[in-house]
This record gives structure tokens, C-alpha cells and sequence, in this order.
């Protein structure tokens, strides 16, 4: 029996596309003492993939013949681990492949979830990103403006939903009149701005009448730059992604730093989701009292089959996911 997998056939300098990676078999992976063979389930595609083809970031660079890396969600076929028996449902640090043999240290069980895409989505890194980089970093008060930008993507979509449970004003700024009518009628948004429209200031400024408070930034760039200058005095940046850069030859940032921070106070601060895992089943906790409630509404972009899965990336960074995207590899048990 062989292994599917994707292998980083070349890295990008630029556009990513298919020719990028190639499809190959391998041989079965066994597992060794301590380690757990897994079966691929669901794996996440999340815009961070692109920048790991960069070069090194909070996690090692991934080289060209390299296994392209990803967090999955799989079945325990096997186990040389006490740890787990085969059956459990456990999420991993794993590769686009369909089955991986991997540490048992590394991986972690997941609680009984239906459906299975809940624990990539909103009880999953989405959700968590969106949960940890608002409260812990954003800070927001009720009756306070919070924008956040990719609104209608995986974190943004709960970001603006999690403000509107907290009593906050929420602007979204995604691409395109489809998306933003989705924001809005869908996610229950206060209003949405199309950055692909002209005055994109004066848009933003309009459907900002009192300035914002936070802004939680997934693109970089232009539109930060733009927010930056809507910012009331003591408003906080959450700084969770760049996807404007990740492709561009000659990445470009604000022109308005540090001036604008100096004179406004702002505090802007990256993080990454790892960052806040101790307080993971707080999140856990506070994400399905809301699902329940019925003040947030999961949106999933389920892609079937490994090998499509360089596209789901391409198509991500293109902007062409509402909500969640994750590839699916194989049939939940």
C-alpha cells in the first residue's frame, strides 16, 4: 500500500501556482516507539502556508522536496504510544498526505465535535485566532469600533462576530459587493467597506463616524496604512496577518510609521494563536455558549481531495473562500 503526498516542488519567488508542487506516492509510513500513524481527515489551508514558503517565521522554512506542512485533524490508525488507541480523533502538525507517522508528544485529542470541520473552523484555529488575537491583544470595550480586515475569511468572520456578542460596533473590509453583502446580512456586521472600490479612506471613514478603536489587521499593506490613519487616540492594532505581502516581490508597509502611532498612542502587537494556548479551553468554552446562542454563525469552504489541495491554497490567496477553507482527504469514521 502507498502514500499519497504533495511535495514543494519548487519554492515561489512571486505568484504561487500548481507547478509549485507535484503529487508523488511514497511508501505506507510505520510507526516507530512513541509515535502514532494517522490518517488524514481534514487539513487546514490558511493564508500563514504561503509565508512559511518565505523562508523561516515562527516555525522552521519549508524547502523545496519538502512535504508540505499543515495542521490536520485524523484518525489513530495505529499507536506504539499509550497515549492514544486507534480510533481517537486527535489534531496534529502534520503534511498534505494521507497518512503521516509523527510523535505522539505532538499530537492532541479532540473532544467529541460534530461535524468533524467544527474543529478546524470555529472550534479550531479560526476560531481560536479570532478569539485569542481580539480579547487578549484588542482588548475591546462594549460600545467601542472594531474593523477588521479580510472579513469575510476564516478569522475575520469570527473576529466581527465576536465583537458584535461583545457589544461592539463592527466594520468589516473584504472584496468585493458579494462579500461584503455576505458581512453583513450574513455575519450581522454593522457595515462593510469593498477595498477594491475608489476612496477607500473615504468609505472607511464614513461607515467609521466615531474612529476606530481596534483594528484587526489580516492583510498589511495599503489597507493598513489606511486604517492606521482612522485610529482614535489609545486604539490597539491586532497584528495576525500580512496576505497583501506574502506574494509580492517588493513587500510594501505603512509610510504613516512610527509618526502616527506616536501621536496617537496606539499600541500595535502581533501574536500568533500558539501564543495563547493556556487559555485554549476558555476559548473553547466562550466559542460554543455563542454557537449556541446563536450569535455565531460557522460558514465553512470545504475542498474535496488531496490533490486539490494546491489549488485550494492558490485559491485563498485569491481571495475565492467565504468562511473556513480546509481540503478534505478522507471520509470522517
Amino acid at each position: 500500500m502507498t502514500n499519497r503526498q504533495i511535495v514543494v516542488d519548487a519554492l515561489p519567488k512571486g505568484t504561487l501556482t500548481p507547478d509549485h508542487f507535484r503529487l508523488e506516492s511514497a511508501a505506507m509510513p510505520v510507526p516507530q516507539d512513541g509515535e502514532v500513524l494517522l490518517r488524514t481527515i481534514l487539513m487546514s489551508i490558511d493564508a500563514a502556508n504561503r509565508g512559511w514558503l518565505n523562508g523561516a517565521t515562527y516555525r522552521a522554512a519549508v524547502n523545496a522536496g519538502d512535504v508540505m506542512p499543515t495542521y490536520s485533524i485524523c484518525e489513530v490508525v495505529e499507536s506504539a504510544s499509550p497515549r492514544f488507541a486507534a480510533g481517537d480523533i486527535v489534531a496534529a502538525e502534520s503534511v498534505w498526505a494521507d497518512y503521516v507517522a509523527i510523535p505522539a508528544r505532538g499530537v492532541q485529542k479532540m473532544p467529541p465535535v460534530q461535524p468533524l470541520t467544527h474543529l478546524h473552523s470555529v472550534y479550531g484555529i479560526a476560531g481560536k485566532t479570532a478569539f485569542h488575537g481580539l480579547l487578549s491583544v484588542g482588548r475591546p470595550l462594549a460600545g467601542e469600533t472594531i474593523v477588521v480586515s479580510a472579513a469575510a475569511g476564516s478569522v475575520g468572520g469570527y473576529v466581527g462576530q465576536i465583537g458584535k456578542a461583545l457589544g461592539c460596533r463592527v466594520v468589516g473590509i473584504a472584496g468585493g459587493p458579494e462579500k461584503c453583502a455576505f458581512v453583513t446580512d450574513q455575519l450581522g456586521f454593522d457595515a462593510c467597506v469593498d477595498y477594491r472600490a475608489e476612496g477607500l479612506f473615504k468609505v472607511l471613514r464614513a461607515a467609521c463616524s466615531d474612529g476606530i478603536d481596534v483594528y484587526f489587521d489580516n492583510v498589511g499593506g495599503e489597507i493598513l496604512e489606511t486604517t492606521l490613519n482612522l485610529m482614535n487616540e489609545r486604539g490597539r492594532v491586532v497584528c495576525c496577518g500580512a496576505i497583501s505581502q506574502y506574494e509580492s516581490t517588493n513587500p510594501t508597509g505603512p509610510r504613516n510609521l512610527p509618526g502616527i502611532v506616536v501621536v496617537k498612542r496606539l499600541r500595535m502587537e502581533g501574536f500568533i494563536v500558539m501564543d495563547f494556548a493556556h487559555d485554549d479551553a476558555k476559548a473553547a468554552r466562550a466559542l460554543q455558549a455563542w454557537v449556541q446562542n446563536g450569535q455565531i454563525k460557522v460558514f465553512e469552504d470545504v475542498v474535496e481531495g488531496l490533490e486539490n489541495a494546491p489549488d485550494a491554497l492558490i485559491g485563498l490567496l485569491n481571495g475565492d473562500n467565504t468562511g473556513k477553507r480546509m481540503v478534505r482527504v478522507g471520509p470522517d469514521p
